[in-house]
């Protein structure tokens, strides 16, 4: 699903206090150095890009796993395979894959004392589904038909058709009844001041500087060794980089062009985790230019994507066809697009498109000119999108592109083109539902580009009811078939996530990530088993 850039970023992770100090006059990596944490050795500070719109799960939050004030049902390890968390076990799935039963973990209490049971699973899943709830992710829940508590440590799922991958909807966090229930879900205090069974605690989340935590003392997983973590919010790259420099950071994610400046600092590490983050060019319908095939899909063969996996990402990601990478045994063999501006060319001439004095088309008197917007700040955004502005005008079409808040773009993405990000690891139905589905078209970030294809409808239905592998994936495969005769988005790289952390603890790993990176994602997606080193 594409998004505010993870969707507003609604899935967070993680913990402590901010203790950014004087950068010391010492190496960075070095102990007592000036660090973000200043030198402590169970204490770290990350710089992320974008902090989420609310903290409870009800709404979003947490929503793909790794968000450490609560836990899920099941969590996904390293090597994103399905681990129990707040179940004891993995499900029991009834033969005709329509019922999943779920044993709890006993002796698991929240953060404020009281006992986790079977009511807290009920409350969550049947308040999501809530029509008076806003969360626009309940599509994700579609499959539930009904949710009920066998005991106070069994919860039992009943599915309306054998949706393939419902355990892994599962990692999404429980909020806790006797909290949660008793306020607005929408407006009360715990969408800020959230009450988990996660490692860590909300200490404080001042809006647009940081969010603090503390480690959960009574975790049922045991104590983290890291006791405080801060993520710093700071929205521009170039910003995130100096302070990690400078010492006020332990850690952060950067773009590739930035990332290698650190490569050669004794005492940092940099990791690369491989992603299912793309970056794509919403192609409104109702743009009078955009909305036209025949421009979709000149733009679809003009645009080199290898030129910007080589200068952009510095070969840190590959081409995008699609949302699924072309590495996934989901992808569509054979739905590659070569870069071929003369064909590009003769689509735009067949179809009315001709050149004007200025080179710029033009067709029954309206020009093939539009707007892409950008979020200010994010400089691979800002890198695809001049890049894409460039390719196009070789072909004759005119982008303008613009940078911009979120409150900026939103009100505009009806007929604006924006340079946006998506991706979700696992099941193809996770990020195509909501990115072409028709009936979503304009809810919030669902569906920016209002693509409206029955042809994808029908395979996405059929993808996401069927229970045999085989039927999904022709499904599947009929859906990228389609985006090439008629793409509603330019999609352009899938990136790989680049963070740079100082050399302090052990234990740092990364996962396949999804487009919410920085945040749930990152070498710190495992905190909590963080040791400091001596």
């Amino acid at each position: 699903m594409l998004s505010r850039s993870i969707r507003g970023a609604a899935a967070a992770t993680l913990a402590g206090t901010l203790a950014i100090t004087a950068a010391a006059c010492s190496k960075p990596g070095e102990s007592g150095t000036g660090s973000g944490s200043g030198g402590s050795k169970d204490s770290a500070v990350v710089g992320i890009a974008y902090e989420p719109e609310t903290l409870s799960p009800l709404l979003g939050y947490g929503k793909d796993g790794n968000s450490k004030i609560f836990d899920g049902l099941l969590t996904f390890d390293d090597e994103m395979k399905l681990r129990p968390a707040l179940a004891a076990e993995l499900p029991e799935v009834a033969d005709d894959g329509r019922t999943y039963t779920y044993t709890l973990r006993q002796g698991v209490k929240f953060s404020d004392g009281k006992p986790f049971t079977s009511k807290d699973v009920v409350f969550t899943y049947k308040t999501i589904l809530d029509k008076k709830t806003n969360n626009a992710s309940k599509t994700e829940l579609d499959a539930v038909e009904d949710v009920r508590a066998d005991g106070d440590h069994k919860v039992v799922f009943t599915l309306k058709y054998p949706y393939a991958p419902f355990a892994e909807r599962t990692v999404l966090p429980i909020a806790p009844e006797h909290v949660a229930g008793r306020q607005d879900v929408n407006s009360g205090s715990f969408t800020t001041k959230p009450v988990g069974t996660g490692p860590y605690v909300l200490t404080g989340w001042s809006k647009g500087e940081k969010l603090s935590f503390k480690a959960n003392p009574g975790y049922w997983g045991g104590a983290p060794k890291v006791k405080k973590f801060t993520m710093a919010i700071i929205k521009d790259d170039d910003v995130r980089a100096t302070r990690l420099r400078t010492g006020d950071l332990d850690g952060a994610i950067l773009p590739p062009n930035l990332a290698k400046t650190f490569k050669d600092e004794a005492g940092r590490t940099t990791y690369a985790a491989k992603s299912f983050d793309y970056r794509t060019v919403t192609l409104p319908t109702h743009n009078k230019v955009t909305g036209d095939t025949d421009v979709r899909r000149a733009l679809d063969v003009a645009v080199d994507r290898q030129a910007m996996v080589d200068k952009i990402l510095e070969g840190a990601g590959k081409p995008a066809y699609g949302p699924v990478p072309t590495d996934s045994p989901w992808f569509a063999k054979g739905t590659e697009r070569t870069h071929d501006l003369a064909k590009a060319k003769k689509i735009l001439d067949e179809a009315g498109w001709k050149p004007g004095a200025d080179g710029i088309r033009v067709k029954d008197g309206v020009r093939a000119q539009f707007p892409l917007w950008y979020l200010s700040g994010d400089k691979l955004r800002q890198d695809h999108a001049l890049a894409y502005a460039s390719d196009a005008k070789k072909a004759g079409i005119d982008i303008k592109t613009q940078a911009g808040t979120w409150e900026v773009i939103m009100p505009r993405m009806k007929h604006d083109a924006v340079l946006a990000g998506g991706g979700s690891p696992g099941d193809p139905d996770f990020d195509q539902y909501t990115l072409l589905q028709s009936s979503l078209a304009g809810d919030a970030f669902n569906n920016m580009a209002r693509y409206d294809n029955p042809a994808v409808d029908k395979a996405l239905k059929t993808g996401r009811e069927s229970g045999e592998k085989a039927d999904r994936k022709a499904a599947y495969d009929t859906i990228q078939r389609e985006l090439v005769k008629n793409p509603g988005y330019t999609f352009l790289t899938h990136i790989d996530h680049l963070y740079v952390v100082d050399d302090k603890w052990s234990g740092l790993t990364t996962q396949i990530e999804p487009h919410d990176h920085g945040l749930a994602s990152g070498p710190w997606w495992n905190v909590e088993d963080w040791k400091p080193k001596k």
